[in-house]
């Protein structure tokens, strides 16, 4: 950052006349009071910054202006570009500025070029409300050919426009004798030295600044004016009003409010671009004739050499694409168009919602006279670990045919979503993607278990066989539809994925397959026969819902377990993809199978057991492989079917039914609602290896306590982290304190 002096003067040259502020010292080269002249040197100016005020790194001192002892006005500008000051065609001020209100109108001597006469480096001081006088100085300098606010200001208070740099970077004759022909970076520098050698070279430091990199050049962009061609942007308030009302819907909703504001502040388009590979502008030129059309005029007509921007063909596509012509009665009567325009989705991401979200809808509505589409989903954007966008340039992206080859593609679908909140940014892992690899396996596995089975494909389900566990499996597989399509219907994908995962993993593996291996190894082959009945109604089902997010997988398992056998073939005979949607069960449909709350009440009962089960064998260190023998007192009649889904759930060698059951002192209890579990040690544990154990782990546990404990008695601690942390502790106490019960209780147990 540069801090540079420059004189006030009156449109003549003569020295600004008047100021609000009284005389400061006099300026001299060797900084006493007396000699004539500007400052020669930073260290000798008494106009030199002496604090650090102004907001923001490299600010200057807002004093506002100083006079010398002569009369004359000085002002401080910052700039980073000292190379400009030769494009410079006025200095601004804000008008509400009190510091330098009264001197809008006047001017000020531009101190470069140098080798200028005083009269011709003469530029007003305007007044416009685009300085941010809490700023730096409050003094800008504006340099219209090669920066965008500043062009606009010049726009605003009709400037000239002195370009100083040519399009390969270097000064050209305008910038003056010192700097013509010099790179633009030892411009500056030359430009800093002799503005030092003026004596108006008040300050150079260090400076952050936010400036545009070429990202194939890994060079800073330079703006310069040049001459394009753009486009007034059609339809725009109807564009606007079919999101804010509604026509349109966002998903997520929130880019509504981006798109608004967009539309509200929008300029023209600038559709030119100087490149060798595009559309070109279809714009002729034969001396001063100018014509626009596609094809060329005639001899001596030659065609801009621009190309369009590529949005610019982008725009059009929802319709160009169909056969449009641009032609009414042409475009009635192409089947294509009016079959698919305007279409439902489009499906994009956030960051080309004003690139080609708005452009496609403004030339919709102009061209068709019609929205495009009628929702707009934004997905996120995959990043790498490291939260950047993934890129070429960058060479942080993984080759997703790689991907695909090690995981499979639906592994890297499934993976990915499953990671993926509505609209929200991704950070790539690949453990997801493994992640999603071991999901498809699951479900390969899981129809590979019910083709063992064997017996009838989708066979016809008996009310009057199907078990507790049959009935709460359809009452969840309803519930799973309808959360399903409801997610899908509101574009939360993630949420669709995350509620198959949890009826498939959790409740249809985990529980429902297990508990169906007591009728497997029964001998009762009605019972077999429709048990295999509701596992092909449940898959059937199941794989329709994941063939949207497992489209390879679905279709494979779809013909191999056979549900496409006998099916119409536009109703799944063919592909699973013309397979109906799944339903909710209906409510004669819940009657006929007996599905009531008494279902879903009976098997959280039973889950309750076997998950207390379960915690018993953990609690005493029992491994997988061995089972234990269980004894249930229960509260009222178990069917004995039930008893032994029970005994498989727990993986137990047995279960016991034993209403009479006395205990020994110290045997391990669950209190259920199905009534007291019990689980006898004898044979399953080394009695005083387990007591010894249990009793380092109390010592473990109360150590942990202290220290929680220990934080949340320090008032510093306790009054000054934040109300979550603390509640978080609070929780820790109380999670130590269960356990140190349950060990204790452990510990009795063993006797």
């Amino acid at each position: 950052m540069y801090h540079f002096r420059v004189e006030a003067v009156e449109a003549d040259g003569s020295p600004a006349k008047g100021g609000p502020r009284p005389l400061a010292p006099a300026l001299s080269p060797d900084g006493g009071e007396g000699e004539k002249g500007a400052p020669t040197s930073p260290a000798a100016n008494p106009l030199a910054p002496t604090g650090g005020e102004g907001k923001g790194e490299g600010a200057a001192p807002k004093a506002g202006p100083v006079t010398d002892s002569e009369g004359r006005v000085w002002l401080t500008i910052a700039t980073t570009r000292p190379e400009t000051i030769p494009g410079d065609t006025a200095v601004a001020v804000n008008p509400k500025d009190p510091r330098y209100a009264h001197l809008i109108g006047k001017h000020i001597v531009r101190p470069l070029p140098s080798e200028l006469p005083r009269e011709q480096k003469l530029i007003p001081i305007i007044g416009d409300e685009h300085v941010d006088f809490e700023f730096g100085t409050g003094v800008l300098k504006v340099t219209p050919a090669h920066d965008k606010a500043d062009f606009d200001i010049g726009q605003r208070h009709k400037l000239p426009v002195v370009e100083v740099i040519n399009a390969d970077g270097t000064m050209n004759d305008l910038a003056g004798a010192d700097l013509r022909g010099l790179d633009r970076f030892k411009a500056r520098k030359l430009a800093s030295e002799k503005l030092a050698e003026q004596g108006v070279l008040v300050e150079e430091k260090p400076y952050e600044n936010n400036v545009g990199f070429s990202q194939r050049a890994d060079v800073p962009i330079e703006p310069r004016l040049s001459e394009q061609w753009f486009l007034k942007y059609p339809s725009v308030e109807v564009s606007k009003a079919c999101v804010a009302e509604g026509t349109m819907k966002f998903h997520p909703d929130r880019w509504a409010k981006v798109y608004d504001h967009w539309l509200t502040n929008i300029q023209d388009w600038c559709i030119s671009r100087q490149l060798w590979w595009g559309h070109r502008v279809p714009v002729w030129y034969r001396g001063e004739e100018v014509k626009c059309q596609i094809e060329s005029p005639g001899p001596g007509w030659v065609q801009d050499p621009d190309v369009l921007d590529t949005w610019f063909s982008s725009w059009l596509w929802p319709f160009a694409t169909m056969g449009w012509t641009g032609d009414k009665a042409s475009d009635a009567n192409a089947a294509t168009l009016r079959a698919f325009y305007p279409t439902t989705d489009l499906v994009t991401g956030p960051d080309i919602i004003f690139f080609w979200v708005a452009r496609m809808i403004m030339a919709g509505y102009e061209y068709m006279g019609d929205l495009p589409f009628k929702n707009v989903y934004f997905t996120g954007i995959i990043r790498d670990k490291q939260g950047r966008k993934m890129s070429k340039t960058l060479g942080n992206s993984p080759d997703p045919l790689v991907l695909i080859s090690q995981y499979g593609a639906d592994a890297l679908r499934f993976g990915t979503m499953r990671s993926a909140p509505l609209g929200q940014d991704v950070l790539f892992d690949e453990k997801d993607v493994e992640l999603g690899r071991n999901f498809c396996n699951k479900l390969w596995n899981a129809c590979r278990f019910r083709q063992m089975q064997g017996g009838e494909v989708q066979g016809e389900i008996n009310a009057a066989l199907l078990s507790s566990d049959d009935r709460w499996i359809l009452l969840r597989l309803d519930q799973a539809i309808r959360e399903v399509s409801d997610a899908l219907a509101s574009y939360n994908f993630a949420t669709a994925v995350q509620t198959l995962y949890r009826f498939f993993w959790s409740e249809y593996c985990d529980w429902y397959v297990e508990a169906s291996k007591a009728a497997f190894f029964s001998e009762d082959a009605a019972l077999k026969a429709n048990k295999v009945a509701v596992i092909d109604f449940v898959l059937s089902h199941l794989l329709r819902m994941f063939h949207p997010l497992l489209p390879f997988i679905t279709e494979e398992l779809w013909h191999g377990m056979g549900y496409s056998t006998d099916m119409p073939e536009d109703q799944g005979g063919k592909t699973i993809m013309f397979a109906r949607w799944p339903k909710p069960l209906s409510d004669h449909e819940k009657e006929a199978w007996g599905l009531d709350d008494t279902v879903e009440t009976f098997a959280n009962a039973k889950f309750e057991l076997v998950t207390q089960g379960r915690n018993l064998k953990t609690q005493f260190n029992i491994g997988a492989g061995k089972k234990g023998k269980f004894t249930l007192k229960p509260a009222g009649q178990l069917d004995p079917r039930e008893a032994e889904v029970l005994r498989l759930l727990l993986s137990a060698e047995s279960l016991d039914l034993d209403p009479n059951y006395a205990p020994k002192r110290g045997t391990p209890t669950a209190l259920t609602k199905l009534g007291e579990l019990y689980l006898p040690l004898d044979g399953l544990v080394d009695t005083e290896a387990e007591r010894t154990r249990l009793t380092k782990e109390v010592v473990k546990i109360e150590a942990e306590i202290a220290k929680v404990e220990q934080k949340l008695g320090n008032p510093s601690f306790a009054q000054k982290v934040p109300p979550a942390v603390l509640e978080e502790h609070r929780q820790r106490l109380a999670d130590w304190q269960t356990k140190l019960t349950q060990t204790k209780g452990a510990i009795e147990a063993l006797g």
